[in-house]
């Protein structure tokens, strides 16, 4: 079970991998599983609980089920190591976020390995088992960080920076494209640091330009995620403006709009070098979606830094914006800044905070109406056997908001097509329209080729 974010959920499908190559079986029925693993997140509170939750839940098992093992594994091993061990009996081992390749050792009964493990990153030849459906998956080009954000306990858990080797990306990602994979999400703590480290300046937009030209059969989507935005440069930009298979699409979380509170962030910049910023952008790449996320609530957080912060996204005009509660971790660096925000002044921030982003998400919406747009079709409503679910470019999985299908012409839905859409219906963050006749050259029911290194299928739990 994996839990967390898509950096995670790679890590998941690492150690997937690792136990099908040696020959071992997945399940998603918990009953039926020898092994249990529940890959956890900590980053904020929420994160924590779901993860304790779940190695509860999955403990439990142990007594009803098959399960002669449970192991945890993740960020909240990294964090609370001892603290499961000692409380939690329940747990048989653990694994930290550098130790993925121990699972075969821990799931097999192995000998544990002595000393403090390498920093892990995994490369074009490791074993995955994709957990995504069969159109998308992620690609993590870099592990670690090594920005001092204050709010931010990645580097003690993750890691320095290191970037994976340049040819080792394009391998992967064309295999991928070749197996029917038709849109590849690249993630990383800071994707546009990519390169640095191997003495490669702009290496983010050589990268970008080096996969949009892999030939594929079909149309493909690349998107990055995370993008720090004092690393956002021109070259950068111009590169997601050149190339078509490159969706016009920036998640750039700038965390903040006043001054004083990035600077307790130790970020640094102010709204009106982010505003300058993003109308560069826009500029350069007709259509672009940008995505942020802001946190409320920080240390030294004042009524006046928070209203700057509102008349910021009412001016910045974000097509996506998500919205996090300070939260206190005793590792992090602002765990010891005083000036603490109390938990309802936060909680009613987030609310306005939402309720200002809403109302632009709803204006920009509306402005689609009676539009022709190019949208990813996911499948099935799980809702409603009358809607079809479908992503335009600018939204992205999981994340955002989606697009509805509920009328046809032309030939039959298909998960992965891409198909031509008339927006007809609009609301706050999702969008509602008729799925046109397919293009030339679009499959009617695209295929997914096997390889030996890159299986997909959508497991939860490793049986041995």
């Amino acid at each position: 079970m994996s839990l967390g974010c898509p950096k995670n959920l790679v890590d998941s499908e690492v150690m997937m991998g690792a136990l099908v190559a040696r020959g071992h079986e997945l399940t998603h029925l918990p009953e039926e599983a020898d092994a249990l693993v529940v890959n956890t997140c900590s980053f904020i509170d929420p994160a924590k609980e779901e993860s304790v939750n779940a190695i509860l839940e999955m403990a439990r098992y142990k007594e009803t089920g098959r399960a002669r093992k449970l192991v945890v594994a993740g960020c909240l091993v990294e964090r609370y190591g001892a603290q499961i061990r000692e409380q939690m009996p329940e747990v048989d081992a653990v694994i930290g976020t550098n130790e993925l390749d121990r699972i075969i050792a821990v799931c097999e009964d192995q000998p544990g390995q002595t000393g403090s493990p390498e920093p892990y990153l995994y490369h074009d030849l490791t074993p995955r088992v994709l957990s995504t459906p069969k159109h998308y998956a992620y690609v993590k080009i870099a592990e670690g960080c090594d920005h001092p954000c204050t709010f931010c306990v990645i580097p003690h858990y993750r890691g320095r920076f290191r970037s994976r080797r340049f040819e080792s990306l394009v391998s992967e990602c064309t295999r991928l494209f070749e197996r029917g994979i038709r849109e590849i999400n690249l993630v990383g703590q800071d994707t546009t640091s990519y390169g640095e480290d191997l003495g490669l300046r702009d290496g983010l937009a050589h990268l970008l330009g080096r996969l949009a030209r892999i030939e594929t059969p079909q149309a493909k989507w690349i998107r990055f995620l995370y993008a720090y935005p004092n690393r956002v440069t021109t070259r950068l930009i111009d590169t997601l403006a050149e190339h078509p298979a490159l969706v016009k699409y920036l998640d750039m979380p700038l965390q903040h709009a006043s001054p004083a509170v990035l600077k307790r962030m130790r970020r640094g910049a102010s709204g009106d070098i982010f505003l300058r910023l993003i109308e560069k952008i826009r500029r350069t790449v007709p259509g672009v979606a940008i995505r942020t996320s802001m946190i409320v609530g920080f240390p030294g957080e004042t009524e006046a830094d928070f209203e700057l912060l509102c008349q910021f996204v009412r001016e910045a005009q974000f097509d996506r914006l998500g919205v996090f509660s300070y939260s206190d971790e005793d590792t992090s660096a602002a765990y010891h800044l005083d000036g603490k925000v109390d938990a309802r002044t936060i909680y009613n921030r987030k609310r306005r905070l939402l309720a200002v982003q809403r109302k632009v998400a709803r204006a920009k919406n509306r402005a689609l109406a009676g539009e022709e747009v190019t949208v990813l079709v996911e499948g099935p409503s799980p809702e409603t056997e009358l809607l079809w679910v479908a992503r335009m470019a600018t939204q992205a999985p999981e994340i955002d908001g989606v697009t509805l299908i509920n009328d046809l012409q032309g030939e039959a839905l298909a998960a992965g097509q891409m198909r031509r859409l008339r927006i007809t219906e609009t609301h706050d963050y999702d969008v509602v329209g008729v799925a046109l006749p397919l293009e030339p050259g679009e499959p009617q029911r695209p295929g997914v080729a096997a390889h030996s290194s890159l299986i997909n299928i959508q497991p939860l739990l490793a049986t041995v």
